[in-house]
């Protein structure tokens, strides 16, 4: 990790690493089978054209999102690519094991050697009822995230045969761990511990500038990190035009309206109208959320991704595209490419 680089000040496009988060999302008239086929197809697109990781994030009880098995999707994907980075965003601590998550991870890093990151989250990534389901006694777990984290590095620290709990495979493999947060919580923490911070701006908007500014603030250097490094996840719908990504995007948008409704349905197609589905207070609701999205032709986004950057400066982002048709998602991955000037694999 501490190849890690922050020693651009004035940033441009072509300065920064692009990644891509994928909820693996499923499509209305698709299965999980299909949304795992096509995460394949975008994580060997996205290699091909030199993005830096390739994460997927966990989330349970959603018809919508087939990647509630987050560890095996990871290992799917890593298998069928070669050097890009495969991860978490996130695993969800309160649901697991520290034990077990340095397990799974230190197995996936085994097998992959040098491509596996390990992200973090403190929330569930999924309802009260459903978390009780995956973990059956939740008392205490959110408020030890900070010790778990510790923990889990621990594992993954210099073998000690006199330790009494060990990962095997895990010990020694110095996994990258990741914190990711949507509020200043996180930020704190990722500080105070010297770890690299990715903020959840592609749904989470408002705390974004406050936690960049307490992580770089307080971070303290460790073993894995000198100097501070964030990451902020937005949205990216890209099309050859302006008219055709607003038309994309409103797949995206009513995604968002069962987020606001505490619904989770497939994948919608997009639609030429969204007054006829939502009403002015939802919209306003929808559009709040997606503070952070970046919707149209390739001059239009390089226009508003460049701001972004001026008035983030963060060292990387992170894409997530809710897109319905597959074809139409790589693209929009292939204009970004284009438009911040990504090295293109060979």
């Amino acid at each position: 990790m501490a190849a890690l680089s922050t020693s651009i000040t004035n940033k441009q496009l072509s300065d920064i690493s692009l990644s891509v988060l994928d909820l693996a999302h499923v499509r209305a008239r698709n299965t999980p089978a299909d949304s795992f086929k096509n995460s394949v197809e975008l994580a060997q697109h996205v290699e091909r054209l030199g993005y830096t990781r390739y994460w997927l994030a966990e989330h349970h009880n959603m018809p919508g999102i087939a990647s509630s098995a987050t560890v095996v999707l990871i290992g799917h994907i890593a298998g069928q690519t070669s050097t890009i980075r495969v991860g978490s965003g996130g695993i969800m601590l309160p649901n697991h094991s520290p034990l077990v998550v340095a397990e799974q991870f230190g197995t996936l890093e085994s097998l992959y050697p040098g491509r596996i990151d390990l992200g973090l989250g403190r929330a569930p990534g999924t309802d009260q009822v459903t978390s009780m389901a995956l973990r059956r006694d939740m008392r205490g777990n959110v408020e030890q995230f900070p010790q778990h984290v510790q923990e889990i590095q621990q594992y993954f620290g210099p073998p000690n045969p006199a330790a009494r709990v060990r990962a095997i495979p895990g010990e020694g493999l110095q996994v990258p761990v990741w914190l990711l947060g949507s509020s200043t919580y996180g930020a704190q923490l990722a500080a105070m511990l010297g770890l690299p911070y990715a903020f959840a701006s592609h749904f989470a908007p408002t705390n974004l500038h406050a936690a960049l500014k307490i992580y770089r603030d307080t971070f303290q250097p460790s073993e894995s990190l000198e100097q501070p490094y964030t990451m902020a996840c937005i949205n990216v719908i890209a099309a050859d035009t302006d008219e055709e990504a607003h038309y994309l995007a409103t797949s995206l948008y009513q995604a968002f309206m069962n987020v606001i409704h505490g619904k989770s349905n497939l994948l919608q197609p997009p639609v030429d109208n969204m007054d006829r589905i939502w009403d002015e207070a939802e919209e306003q609701a929808v559009y709040q959320m997606l503070r952070y999205t970046f919707i149209g032709s390739p001059k239009t986004i390089k226009e508003d991704l460049q701001k972004f950057l001026d008035i983030t400066r963060v060292d990387e982002i992170m894409v997530a595209s809710a897109i319905y048709d597959p074809k139409a998602r790589l693209r929009s991955y292939e204009i970004l490419q284009e438009v911040c000037k990504v090295p293109v694999s060979v």
